[in-house]
C-alpha cells in the first residue's frame, strides 16, 4: 500500500524524530545521553524515598558515568556514536533523574558548558512537572530563545490511582500545572507514557494518550514497562501482583495510540531499552527491531497512519 503520510520520507506511518531532525537541521542528529549528577525529589524524601516503582536509579541506565564531569561524558559518547554515524550534529540529553531539581546556578554550571561546543544543535532536559520553579522557567525560556530546546516530562500516565501504585509521587493536575507553564513560554515539551503499568488495562493506556493527544505536544515517547532488577518493580512481579504485556498486545496498543496523536506530534520513541543483564521482562523487547517492524506491519495491514483517529 502506497504510504501517504505526509511527515514520511521512508516507510513509516508516524512522525519520526530521525524525519523532524533531518527536516529541521538538513543531516543526521543524535542525542548524547549525560548524568548531570542531579537527584530527585521522590529519592531524597521530599516527596518520597525510593523513587518510581520501576526506577533502577534514574532511569539513565544508559547515560554517562557521573564520576566523569560533563563535557568529559560527552566527548565519550560522541565518540562512542561517531563510531555508527561519521558526520553528525548533536543534542546533548540530561536523562538521569530530575535536571531542573537544583538552583538556576547550579544548572548554568551543567547546561551551558555542553551547549557551547561546536556542533551542538540545541538541548533536551528531562524533568519532573513539580520541578518547574518560576526562576528554573525563566531560564529555559532563555535557553529555547537561543536555541532548540526540548523539556521532557514523565507522566507515565493520566491515572492518579495508578500513580500512587508506581510511587510517581506527584498527580496529573500537578502535570498539567507544569506542562502549561513550559507551554505558556513557548518552550517545546515531550510527554512521556508508559503502557503495561501494574492495573491498567489497554482501554486506560488508550485513554492516556488520548489526554495527552488532546495537549498537543511537540513530542511524546512510548515506553513498555520494564521490569528489571533490584527495583520494587520486580518484587511486585514475583508477587504476582501484575501481568507483563504479550508483544502482540504492545504492538496494538502502540498502533491504536498513534491514531489518536495529531500527525504534527513528533513519535520520539516507541518502545524502550532494558539491559540484557537487568531485564526480568518482557524478554520479547530485547529484539526493538523486531517490535518496530511487527508496528509497520500492523499499521499497513489496517492502512492507518498516526492520527487517523484524532480528534481536536
Amino acid at each position: 500500500m502506497e504510504n501517504k503520510f505526509q511527515f514520511s520520507n521512508d516507510n513509516k506511518r508516524y512522525h519520526t524524530w530521525n524525519y523532524h531532525l533531518q527536516k529541521k537541521f538538513g543531516c543526521k542528529v543524535f542525542k548524547v545521553a549525560l548524568n548531570g549528577g542531579f537527584t530527585c525529589p521522590n529519592i531524597d524524601g521530599t516527596k518520597g524515598i525510593g523513587g518510581c516503582v520501576y526506577c533502577s536509579g534514574g532511569s539513565g541506565d544508559f547515560a554517562g558515568d557521573p564520576s566523569h564531569n560533563i563535557l568529559s561524558q560527552f566527548e565519550e559518547i560522541k565518540e562512542r556514536m561517531h563510531r555508527k554515524w561519521s558526520s553528525a550534529k548533536y543534542i546533548p540529553y540530561f536523562q538521569a533523574h530530575t535536571n531542573t531539581y537544583a538552583p538556576v546556578k547550579v544548572l548554568r554550571e551543567r547546561f551551558e558548558g555542553v551547549l557551547a561546543q561546536d556542533n551542538v544543535v540545541g538541548i533536551s532536559i528531562a524533568t519532573r512537572a513539580d520541578c518547574l520553579e518560576d526562576d528554573v522557567l525563566e531560564y529555559l525560556s532563555e535557553i529555547s530563545r537561543r536555541t532548540y530546546l526540548i523539556v521532557e516530562l514523565g507522566l507515565q500516565t493520566i491515572f492518579d490511582e495508578t500513580g500512587e501504585r508506581i510511587n510517581r509521587c506527584h498527580t496529573y493536575a500537578e502535570f498539567l500545572d507544569g506542562y502549561n507553564k513550559l507551554k505558556a513560554r513557548g518552550i517545546n515539551v515531550c510527554v512521556h507514557l508508559i503502557n503495561g503499568l501494574p492495573g491498567e488495562d489497554r482501554e486506560m493506556m488508550l485513554k492516556s494518550a488520548r489526554a495527552v493527544a488532546k495537549l498537543r505536544p511537540h513530542c511524546v515517547k512510548l515506553h513498555l514497562l520494564h521490569v528489571l532488577k533490584g527495583t520494587r518493580l520486580a518484587e511486585m512481579y514475583r508477587n504476582g501482583e501484575f501481568e507483563l504485556m504479550t508483544r502482540e498486545e504492545y504492538v496494538e496498543t502502540i498502533v491504536n495510540q498513534l491514531e489518536v496523536f495529531p500527525p504534527e506530534t513528533i513519535i520520539q520513541r516507541l518502545t524502550g531499552d532494558g539491559g540484557r543483564d537487568t531485564l526480568i521482562g518482557p524478554i520479547w523487547s530485547l529484539k526493538k527491531f523486531v517490535v518496530l517492524n511487527e508496528i509497520d506491519k500492523l499499521m499497513i495491514r489496517r492502512d492507518t497512519y498516526q492520527g487517523a483517529k484524532y480528534e481536536e
